[in-house]
């Protein structure tokens, strides 16, 4: 089976990778700019062929791929319907199989009434993102229904792991992890109560590796997220567990955090706000290979120390809006849960 990775040094991306050639997938080329840092030799991901290139050069993108032939096509970093478009020019006729990563973004921010949001839901995406998602979704299974190609969509949700960072209520790049480690008061909107979920990068990649050439698969939609749905409460208590400090948690509006700075915590604004609880039932019962393994505590304890190695920990000290923000709160009377 050759394979082609649009993307492939990202975070999902180096789980697909890993996943593939444990399916005995020698033949596995990845398609990017060529700017990130690529671990997957380094992660357990064997090698891969590597082309450079920008996939928003449309002309030279389909170009560059005319003239050969994959049986499976994994696109990570398709964002608009222009660059679906262009996906549906460059592999008609000359992929197998088109997997699309898309996102449980395109659900939308309503509860369902069964609690667990499964493929049948209604896609109402609340954000830019999500519905550019949804577009690019339509778009590869209306190619699909034209025969030009097997399509098949895999949405994640929250997905870490080394590589990637690990988010918080507020923001996908927090200064929390390290307040907790200094023993300061961290914020979360709510109750702290509202549902999450949150899958490890090797995971999800399990999902996209074992789907490929499934035939079972083709013209169908998934969700790419664990079991397991805890509450925010849950997640920054196993997170500070990683830290190795507990977690002093000042619960506040989702408004009154997102007044502060709405460009900061837009990730609360569009996303983590809402109820973000996923079945994957689906994806188990068609690809019985995708299960999850990582727990959450492990997961984050070796998303935290990639964090380090890279240099990429935030560090809290100066962060004076975000001290500014736990006085207030402090001062009108709330009281630190710790967790």
């Amino acid at each position: 089976m050759r394979v082609l990775l649009i993307g492939g040094t990202g975070l999902i991306s180096t789980g697909i990778v890993k996943h593939l050639h444990a399916r005995g997938i020698g033949d596995v080329t990845m398609f990017n700019r060529g700017q990130r840092e690529n671990t997957i030799a380094r992660d357990g991901g064997g090698e891969v062929r590597q082309i450079t290139g920008d996939r928003t050069d449309f002309a030279a993108f389909e170009q560059r791929f005319a003239h050969e032939k994959f049986d499976v096509v994994i696109d990570m970093i398709c964002y608009t319907p222009q660059q679906a478009e262009s996906d549906v020019r460059a592999f008609s006729g000359r992929c197998g199989h088109f997997i699309f990563c898309s996102t449980v973004c395109t659900y939308g921010g309503k509860i369902p009434t069964n609690v667990l949001v499964d493929e049948t839901f209604p896609q109402e995406p609340v954000s830019e993102y999500g519905r550019n998602k949804l577009t690019c979704e339509r778009i590869f299974l209306d190619a699909h229904a034209a025969g030009r190609f097997n399509a098949t969509v895999i949405r994640p949700s929250c997905t870490y792991g080394p590589g990637g960072r690990l988010i918080d209520n507020l923001e996908s790049n927090p200064s929390t992890w390290d307040r907790v480690q200094r023993g300061l008061p961290v914020l979360c909107s709510g109750d702290g109560l509202g549902l999450w979920v949150a899958t490890h990068r090797d995971d999800v990649g399990k999902l996209f590796a074992y789907s490929a050439d499934n035939p079972t698969t083709f013209g169908r939609c998934y969700n790419a997220t664990r079991d397991r749905n805890f509450t925010w409460r849950d997640f920054y208590r196993e997170a500070a567990a990683a830290v190795g400090a507990p977690a002093e948690v000042l619960f506040m509006p989702a408004d009154w955090i997102v007044a502060h700075d709405p460009k900061r915590f837009n990730l609360l604004h569009e996303i983590t706000r809402y109820h973000g609880a996923y079945s994957s039932e689906k994806a188990k019962r068609d690809v019985p290979e995708f299960h999850c393994e990582i727990g959450f505590t492990e997961g984050a304890a070796e998303t935290l120390a990639d964090l380090r190695r890279r240099g990429a920990w935030r560090d809290s000290t100066g962060d004076e809006m975000y001290d500014a923000m736990v006085k207030k709160a402090l001062a009108v009377g709330v009281k630190p849960v710790r967790l």
